[in-house]
Parts: C-alpha cells; structure tokens; sequence
C-alpha cells in the first residue's frame, strides 16, 4: 500500500521532504516511522518526543494504516472561538466577541512575541508552523472544553506564520460571572494548546534560528 509522510517543525528540517512510502499491508504507524528512519536516519533521535496522527486524528504507533493514508510526524507542540490567523489577532474584538453584561469577569491573557531568548539571545521574529487540518479540530475541542469544565464563555486566537516583535501570537478571552472561573479557565487553555495543539515556534536571531518546545 501508498500512504504519504508529512513532518513539521524541526522534523521537516530533517526529513526535508514529503515522502511516499510504499508499506505492506497491515503496517502501522510505527512501520511507517521506521522507513522514515531508513530514509533519513537524523529523524531516529527524535523518537522519544514524536507523536503521529493518521489522517489529522492522533493515534497510537500500533494503529494499522490504510491505502491513501497521510501521517503526519508531529514534534512536540509550543504554543483558539477558536481560530487560527496569520494577520494581526485584534484582542479588542476578541473581548466583545466573549463578555456579556452579565459577566462580572473577563480575563484577557496575551501570548506576544519578545526581543529576547531565555539564554539572553537577541530575538528579531517568531515564526509558528501549524498543521491546520488538525490544529483547528484540537483548537475548538479545547476552548469547548474550558467552556463545560469551568461555566465560562472562552475565545481563543492563535496566529501562525511570522509574528513581529511586540505582536500578539495568541490571545484567549475568558468570560464569566465570578473571577475564579475565568481565571482557572484561561490557565487550563493556555496549557492545554501548549500540550496539544499541533502548532510549532522558531525565534529567529540575528545569526540563526530554533525550534522551540513547550512551554518555552
């Protein structure tokens, strides 16, 4: 059987491409990271931190694949009414969109690209890679989520492509009657897209660049 490998991040970097493997039948997900491996032996160290999903649905390594199937090789995630954009992300807009009258809360929490790194580096841009078929589905799953856990209203918008200096990267609006809701409803989103969302950050200085992991 055909199926097509796509990577992201710092594993596109190694992989350099978008393979067509050919797999026997019955071969799973982690068949398909072994010929990967085969072909690009700098993806093997890497095996520790990937996740795959068959078909933009994350799954184990033992599921079998399919004829046409596409996995994708997914790095760990850095960091959404959930959306994704690659124009500026209007936080304004984003709290009318969310707050009521009868909201006595509204947390506002901005995500913004810095002029410098944790090890003192001069930072002049971010660039954020997404898998958007998939991001998007993840996205909206967490801001629902939020929503029924914590009896809030939440928003939530995560840019992609190159982000300047001192522009918002991601912005999450959480509305509710009481502040201890929002609050705990805004942290839980935050974390959650660090956790989950297939979306990758690259700081970019003066003399190279860097993938970057979650949380950082």
């Amino acid at each position: 059987m055909q199926v097509t490998v796509r990577c992201f991040a710092s594993l596109r970097e190694l992989a350099k491409e978008r393979c067509e493997l050919a797999l026997a039948d019955g071969a799973t997900l982690a068949d398909a990271w072994s010929a990967m491996v085969a072909r690009h032996p700098a993806l093997e160290p890497q095996r520790p931190y990937v996740r795959a999903a068959r078909n933009a649905i994350s799954a184990a390594w033992d599921e079998p694949l399919a004829d046409g199937d596409v996995v994708a090789l997914l790095p760990p995630v850095s960091g959404g009414s959930s959306s994704l954009t690659d124009t500026p992300i209007d936080v304004a807009a984003l709290e009318r969109s969310v707050a009521t009258a009868g909201d006595g809360a509204v947390v506002t929490f901005v995500g913004r690209a810095r002029d410098i790194a944790d090890d003192e580096r001069a930072v002049v841009e971010l660039e954020y890679e997404v898998y958007p078929e998939m991001a998007a589905v993840v996205l909206d799953a967490i801001r629902h989520e939020a929503e029924q856990r914590f009896g809030v209203a939440a928003a939530v918008v995560h840019r992609h492509g190159v982000v300047p200096i001192g522009e918002a990267a991601v912005a999450i609006v959480t509305a509710a009657r009481h502040r201890a809701a929002a609050y705990e409803a805004n942290r839980f989103v935050i974390e959650a897209i660090k956790e989950r969302l297939p979306i990758w950050k690259r700081e970019r200085f003066v003399d190279g660049s860097e993938w970057k992991r979650p949380g950082a």
